[in-house]
């Protein structure tokens, strides 16, 4: 891609994101929203692929019917109370609709159908793009506007994410549809708190940004995009191979790693609010995608590559670990003692 498209197109992410995020009015976030999704259609299509043209015509449609719908929902609201203020979602009729609209955007089952699909259809990078900074500003507007939204919607719509997120990535073996349904699964344990204490979500959302932009990184830097390729890839980078097992069973939230942090405090957030049958199914519903993270792990590093002519060993290299990969993968790993400090911020 050149040079000045790029960053034509990752300007214009950080001012759609910017836009939606710091805006009050409904129209001021739905033209961030609208922003953004023009500016990340280039990218998931910049291959001329067929699979990457579709993946972006999935992904504009589905956007456009979320951004169609919010504004649906704003105009009802303003409608009916004279309000266009983001926090003053009253009208029972809007926050259904909206909930719709941001549950589209995010990928929230049901209406997850699009999100494997068009992760599947991308780069690694765009995919990153599309797990992390794309979601920034629809989670922010369910931060602004969860004091008004179904409690009960929420939690049915989170313990249905976490399980689907599980099942279906059990038979997957495409690494971009694998991260796709891990991240439907996070998300249900951001939306399931998100009434009860919405800086919780926040803390979660940035820790899970933390850890995918580390695995998603570790498989751009070995060239990884589906498991047999990976079984392989020990022989390229002996060392990344080895960190990629613990930065997964982080993602995976096993103790002591960083990302055991939010589902411990999600889970003691939800035994106070009374609803520890809720935090029991969760917690056994992530099991589902423990076993997948478990299966990454152990074609990454465990097995040997299978003697056939299908897999033959990638070329061992020397070149250094990227930086940035290094510091993720240490914050991604050891944020886990920080965890006292967190009740006095939030």
């Amino acid at each position: 891609m050149n040079p000045q498209a790029k960053l034509i197109f990752i300007t214009s992410l950080l001012l759609g994101t910017t836009i939606t995020i710091s805006s009050n009015h409904w129209i001021m976030a739905w033209t961030g929203l609208e922003i953004n999704t023009l500016a990340i259609l280039p990218m998931i299509s910049k291959s001329h692929h067929p699979r990457a043209i579709e993946a972006a015509t999935k992904y504009f449609l589905v956007q456009a019917t979320a951004s169609a719908l919010v504004l649906f929902s704003s105009m009802t609201n303003a409608w009916c109370t004279g309000q266009w203020d983001i926090t003053q979602l009253t009208h029972p009729t809007s926050c259904l609709i909206l909930t719709m609209a941001i549950s589209m955007k995010l990928g929230l089952v049901p209406f997850h159908f699009w999100f494997p699909e068009v992760l599947q259809g991308s780069s690694l990078i765009t995919g990153l793009l599309l797990s992390t900074a794309m979601k920034f500003p629809p989670i922010t507007l369910l931060f602004m506007t969860s004091p008004s939204l179904n409690p009960a919607l929420l939690t049915s719509m989170a313990i249905l994410s976490t399980a689907l997120g599980g099942w279906m990535g059990l038979n997957q073996t495409q690494i971009r549809k694998i991260m796709a349904f891990s991240s439907i699964s996070h998300l249900g344990w951001m939306t399931i708190i998100i009434v009860y204490n919405p800086k919780l979500t926040m803390l979660n959302f940035y820790l899970y940004v933390l850890m995918t932009t580390t695995v998603f990184l570790t498989f751009n830097s070995m060239k990884v995009l589906k498991l047999p390729t990976l079984m392989t890839a020990w022989t390229k980078a002996p060392s990344l191979n080895a960190i990629l097992l613990l930065t997964l069973l982080s993602l995976a939230g096993l103790p002591p790693l960083t990302g055991f942090l939010p589902k411990w405090l999600i889970i003691q957030e939800l035994t106070k609010q009374d609803m520890a049958s809720t935090a029991a199914i969760i917690s056994l519903l992530s099991l589902l995608g423990l076993f997948f993270y478990l299966r990454l792990a152990y074609c990454a590093t465990i097995t040997l590559p299978p003697h056939t002519t299908n897999h033959m060993k990638q070329w061992h290299t020397n070149k250094p670990i990227s930086t940035s990969i290094a510091i993720l993968t240490t914050m991604s790993l050891m944020l886990l003692p920080i965890s006292p400090m967190i009740p006095t911020i939030i």
